[in-house]
Order: structure tokens, then sequence, then C-alpha cells
């Protein structure tokens, strides 16, 4: 059975789109149960970076691994199941399905990777991010911060190596949007999760063990 349990590390990873280079010989190591923000200008490669990571996308070159596992190499149902077991994505839209309510939009994962739902999970994890009251309302009923809490439960459902997090406060007023990171902060705390966010708040990335800038397609280190 494949490990998905280990250190997340990023070594000579290139990204080119036409002429363009977005990521150029990137490297990383990140320590499992680490939190990581990446900060940079709009259109320096951070999207990219982290679908990469989740295997939403492929380097040009380099390798991108999780223990002994090369993500960059997966297919099939390997790369389904670690995209639907090991890696939880927020972005910064909630991506809420309309039709369904907080509960059913947490549990929508689950069938993923073909378990049975458990509708006491999802309220646990609703629960843990402080909306089990809005657990049958329906995504139009709820307010943004509500919707990006939920958002979160879902990215947990499957209790998820990573947490990717797309500037999941870029919609947010300012009051939400600190709610939010200390909610994600909570998580790290409470599980042995590595959660990478992306995000152009300086006061977000502070808080955060590590924060990197991309910077012409390479990583510099502003603290940690």
């Amino acid at each position: 059975m494949t490990d998905f349990t280990a250190d997340l590390v990023l070594t000579n990873i290139t990204k080119r789109y036409n002429d363009t280079t977005i990521l150029d010989d990137l490297s990383l190591t990140v320590r499992r149960g680490n939190t990581v923000a990446v900060v940079g200008p709009s259109g320096s490669g951070k999207s990219t970076l982290l679908n990469i990571i989740g295997a939403l996308d492929q380097p040009t070159s380099g390798v991108a691994r999780l223990g002994t596992v090369d993500i960059t190499a997966l297919e099939g149902k390997e790369l389904a199941r670690y995209r639907a077991s090991s890696v939880g994505f927020v972005f910064q839209d909630h991506h809420l399905l309309p039709q369904l309510t907080a509960i059913e939009n947490v549990l929508l994962p689950t069938l993923a990777v073909g378990r049975k739902a458990d509708a006491a999970d999802a309220l646990d994890l609703l629960t843990r991010v402080g909306v089990e009251h809005r657990a049958d309302a329906f995504p139009s009923q709820m307010s943004g911060g509500e919707r990006q809490r939920v958002a979160i439960a879902r990215a947990l459902i499957n209790k998820p190596d990573l947490l990717l997090c797309d500037e999941p406060t870029g919609n947010l007023d300012a009051s939400t949007g600190a709610t939010v990171i200390e909610l994600i902060l909570e998580i790290a705390q409470q599980g042995n999760v590595t959660i990478i966010v992306v995000t152009h708040n300086p006061e977000h990335a502070a808080r955060f063990g590590q924060c990197l800038t991309l910077r012409a397609g390479k990583l510099e280190a502003v603290n940690g």
C-alpha cells in the first residue's frame, strides 16, 4: 500500500508555458505537520506551485515527493487516490455545490474514496470549524465566512496529509479572514497535517511557521 505520510520534498521543479518560465528549478522541503505561507505578486506562480503539489498539474521537469512516493509520476488509480485522500484543497472561492446542504457538501469527497458517508464525522468537522448550527443550510443561506468554514471541513473529511489553501481569505472581510486563518492554524495544532497557504496578506503569512516569497520562479525565505 502506498505511503503518503512523510515529508513533502520538491526537487528542481520547473514549469514552463510556451516560452514563459513560471517556476524555475525550485526546491523545497516541508516537514510533516509544519505550516508554510507562500506570498508573492499575482502571476508569480503560487497557484501553479500548489497545483503541482496537489497533482492537479504536472511540472515541465523536476520531482515532487511525499515520503517515498513520486507525486509527479502517479497515474490512474494511484493518482486519483492521492488527490482524493492525501490532499485537501481550500480555494478563494468555496466551490460548494449550491444544491447541497453544508453537511452534504462536507460528505461529498467521501464518494471519491469509496467509503460509506458518515454524517457523524461530517457533523464533528462542522462543529470543529464552528458552523454545526448551519449543517442543514444551503450555501446561499450562509455568510461568506460560514461557506469558507464548510469548505475547510470538506477538505478535511478524508483525513488528508496535506492541506493546500489558495487565497482562502481573498473573498472575505478583514475580520472574517483573520478568523479563518486562526482556524487553519488550530487545525495544524490539533492534527499532524502539513499546511501550505498561498496568500497576499503579509500579516496572515507571518503567523505561519515558515513564510516564503515566490519571486522570479524561485522561493526565498522571509522567516523561519
